[in-house]
């Protein structure tokens, strides 16, 4: 079944109240191809359009194939009132919701007050998942809370989630996918739905002119992709973009390689292996055949695809094109959460030899050199005071590692501080306004030594203060006044930069948020235990250790 909204049920799903089904007119939008008609929510007084394709859907032989776009009419009527299946994925983020291949829509989330004359700026949200799960239906990034924050505070903009093929289904790689030229297909995915937008967003009162991308994780560094896609070209897709804990450079290596290996044990599995074209063959494959291939016993990705380098979309890894200045010119907001590592690094990590071996055996995802793995251990010595989270001092934490604190500060860097530090100086050598933050708060439902870990700051960002979607405790039970406020400032920094490129502008009473600049490199610190519920600091948290890593970003294929 479907998640619909038509129903009082789906629809108090959706908003988080208790609200019947709309008796008002419903809103419709004349886009390209047609008319939809989607359902007006009476308690946020906004009205929903969800599900609408933005491609021609990937099945039967446009399997494995760059999406398609749209190349039909109609003339009736469309509903446009319930999600559509998720693309499939593997993984908690994506059980929750009904999976099929049919998956390439979009939806949209405007006040009921917006008409096709508004020229409203525009928020377009990629999710995140490691690009294995996840959807644009997630709860969790549900934008009716964020949208009504924006209007309540004059700086209204019309919100967009959208899917994208995941795993295996989106980021298949070999030397026939790559000869094919169907590489990347994931980042394609979201790259032909931004051009739907520019063709469509007015039908719903959106200003194709004034369209911000935004995303965390997978989704930051799916952002991150598109600023330096096909060597930084720009196609007028977005004016802003937003990272958060992702960015252009890659939280693992980013491979040249065409993952042959694994594409011939799939073929070979499903029977393939004999066929004169493999790729074709497998597009004829019977899902449920190649489902049960992809996915684990325990349902995670049997296979590690992910984007890669094809001289095409993705033409270089990112170090090098932010260092050749090849990217699209917006202003940025860029930021990582303090405690990453604790969500990427290792466990069990007792001496200085087993964190040796652990960077040079592969088992961090690349067989570092050992000359850089030695420097490492100088950069990031056994003290666990310059470890994660800060909370404890001193102490160490015997049942995650004797040296947890060590090896979670060196993966946070490695996956996640190093990156955007470099994004940001990027950003500011191209003299091109950015605004980097620190999100430095542990949610509710995160356990205390994993303090202000990766994912932390979503709920902020949406302003999702019900926790709607989260499934595994709330983020905002039982902690102090101050979190909710701080998740005000910080929807409204983010609807700011929306509507006007500037975070600044419609927050009062909080720290000014100034731009990163070579002379001046700053970050914001979000912290709801000040009583400015933030506070600038210059950019040299762990300095030495990022900037090594940094400098061998060539070595380590980033």
């Amino acid at each position: 079944m479907k998640v619909g909204v038509s129903l009082g049920i789906p629809l108090a799903v959706l908003c988080g109240v208790g609200v019947a089904a709309p008796t008002v007119a419903e809103p419709t939008a004349n886009v390209r191809n047609g008319t939809y008609v989607g359902v007006q929510n009476a308690h946020y007084k906004q009205d929903f359009f969800l599900g609408i394709p933005y491609a021609q859907q990937p099945v039967g032989n446009l399997r494995f194939t760059v999406p398609q776009s749209l190349n039909g009419t109609w003339e009736r009527t469309r509903q446009a009132r319930a999600y559509s299946d998720i693309c499939v994925g593997y993984g908690t983020d994506s059980i929750w919701y009904p999976q099929g291949e049919a998956c390439l829509t979009l939806n949209v989330i405007r006040d009921s007050t917006v008409d096709a004359d508004s020229n409203l700026p525009v928020g377009v949200w990629i999710h995140g998942g490691g690009f294995v799960m996840g959807s644009g239906a997630d709860q969790r990034y549900n934008m009716s809370a964020i949208v009504a924050n924006a209007h309540k505070i004059g700086k209204p903009f019309i919100g967009v989630t959208l899917n994208y093929r995941l795993s295996t289904w989106g980021f298949l790689g070999s030397k026939e996918i790559s000869e094919s030229g169907n590489t990347n297909l994931g980042l394609r995915d979201q790259r032909l739905a931004l051009h739907w937008i520019q063709e469509n967003i007015a039908a719903f009162g959106g200003d194709p002119n004034k369209v911000t991308i935004f995303g965390e994780s997978a989704g930051g560094m799916s952002v991150g992709a598109h600023l330096i896609a096909y060597g930084g070209r720009d196609d007028g897709l977005f004016r802003g973009a937003i990272m958060e804990s992702g960015g252009s450079i890659m939280a693992s290596p980013l491979n040249t390689t065409a993952y042959q290996g694994m594409y011939n044990e799939i073929v070979g599995k499903v029977g393939c292996d004999t066929a004169q074209d493999t790729l074709q063959c497998l597009r004829e494959v019977p899902f449920e055949t190649l489902n049960a291939v992809f996915n684990r016993t325990d349902g995670s990705p049997a296979y590690d695809f992910s984007p890669a380098v094809d001289h095409d979309m993705v033409r270089e890894r990112g170090s090098d094109q932010l260092n050749k200045q090849e990217f699209v010119k917006v202003p940025i907001i860029a930021g990582t959460n303090t405690d990453e590592g604790a969500s990427f690094g290792p466990t069990g990590i007792n001496t200085t030899e087993q964190f040796y071996k652990y960077l040079t055996n592969g088992d961090s995802g690349f067989k570092l050199p050992p000359p850089i793995a030695r420097e490492i251990l100088d950069l990031y010595p056994d003290d666990p005071s310059q470890g994660i989270p800060a909370f404890l001092g001193s102490q160490r934490i015997p049942s995650k590692g004797y040296q947890w604190r060590r090896t979670s500060a060196y993966a946070g860097d490695y996956s996640m501080h190093a990156n955007r530090r470099r994004q940001c100086e990027a950003w500011a050598e191209a003299s091109t306004p950015a605004y980097c933050y620190r999100f430095n708060m542990r949610s509710g439902n995160t356990d205390w030594l994993s303090g202000a870990a990766h994912f932390e700051e979503v709920a902020f960002v949406f302003n999702n203060i019900a926790g709607l979607g989260y499934h595994y405790g709330l983020p905002f039970k039982g902690m102090p006044e101050s979190y909710t406020r701080l998740s005000t400032v910080m929807a409204s920094m983010w609807a700011s930069f929306i509507h006007d490129l500037d975070p600044n502008s419609g927050v009062d009473a909080h720290v000014y948020w100034e731009g990163y600049d070579i002379e001046n490199p700053v970050d914001l610190v979000f912290d709801a235990n000040v009583t400015a519920l933030g506070y600038m600091e210059e950019d040299t948290w762990r300095k030495e250790g990022i900037d090594f890593i940094n400098s061998v970003a060539k070595v380590l294929w980033r």
